[in-house]
């Protein structure tokens, strides 16, 4: 077995994780992730029990039980580059043996559900309503820094790349799919499977003009109008690709269930933004458990 070296795998002191400081008996098979740090309690006030609340930066984690099911609730900040810490943390306390540095030989597979905001780029899909992402087309980087092309949907890159004139000077897309178990179990006639887009920025890379003009003035039009097999790119946020890029490559099951809280091409945004996280909240955790 290979030890894994004291600068690639950094654990505290106290036995902890570096960055999400917990233990590996901190957490549950169910995890559900969150960007908020404030929305870990939105999430965890609705358990019968918590059995620990621990912080560190933006990582907050609530660990307790619903129903009889153990389940940890984890925000992560916005942005893939925390996905990245994030998931490879909660694969270590899983899969890794702290003591002798080394993977475990039997793995352990996590059930991780994002509850998140998004943008709808389609005029059909309203505020208020609750997209699960089937797909996610990632615009950031992060999947091509790993041994990824056997989760990678290339053909479906390939027609993204050439009907949207995509530009050689941004990063190369990625498309990777959500676990179909996880689709089953939390879709219903409250839900619409879409195709997410996850971008490296929320203003500039979601074409949001404040004072800098942007590289592509149809952007969003190029996304809203893609299609492939039937289905098109129909919401915008900032996590979903390196979830599921990240989740396939080590083996763990993820969803990601998108709060609209926006509709881009009609110009709208929720009067009620908090009411309906709180009630994609509720859905979520009565489906999972």
């Amino acid at each position: 077995m290979n030890r894994i070296a004291e600068s690639e795998l950094i654990i505290n002191p106290d036995g902890s994780i570096y960055h999400l400081n917990l233990l590996p008996e901190d957490i549950a098979p169910i995890i559900i992730t969150v960007g908020d740090p404030d929305r870990v309690d939105s999430v965890s006030k609705y358990f019968d029990t918590v059995e620990l609340k621990k912080a560190k930066r933006e990582f907050v984690t609530h660990t307790g039980t619903l129903r009889g099911k153990r389940i940890t609730v984890l925000s992560t900040g916005i942005g893939t580059d925390n996905i990245d810490i994030v998931f490879n943390e909660l694969d270590a306390l899983v899969n890794i043996d702290f003591a002798s540095r080394t993977v475990k030989k039997e793995l352990t597979s996590l059930d991780i559900v994002r509850i998140g905001t998004s943008g709808s780029i389609q005029e059909n899909i309203p505020v208020d309503s609750f997209v699960i992402s089937e797909y996610a087309i990632g615009f950031d980087s992060l999947l091509h820094f790993y041994d990824c092309e056997h989760v990678l949907q290339t053909e479906f890159t390939e027609a993204f790349v050439q009907q949207t004139n995509w530009s050689p000077r941004k990063s190369e897309p990625y498309v990777v799919k959500g676990n179909m178990e996880l689709i089953d179990k939390l879709s219903s006639a409250q839900t619409t499977l879409g195709i997410t887009g996850t971008n490296v920025g929320f203003y500039g890379p979601q074409s949001r003009k404040v004072r800098l003009q942007v590289q592509d003035e149809q952007l969003n039009e190029k996304l809203a109008t893609f299609h492939h097999n039937g289905k098109k790119i129909t919401n915008l946020e900032m996590e979903t690709a390196g979830i599921y890029g990240l989740a396939n490559l080590l083996g763990h099951r993820a969803l990601s269930m998108n709060a609209i809280i926006a509709n881009r091409p009609l110009g709208e945004f929720s009067q009620q933004p908090k009411q309906t996280v709180d009630q994609l909240i509720q859905y979520t955790l009565d489906k999972l458990v």
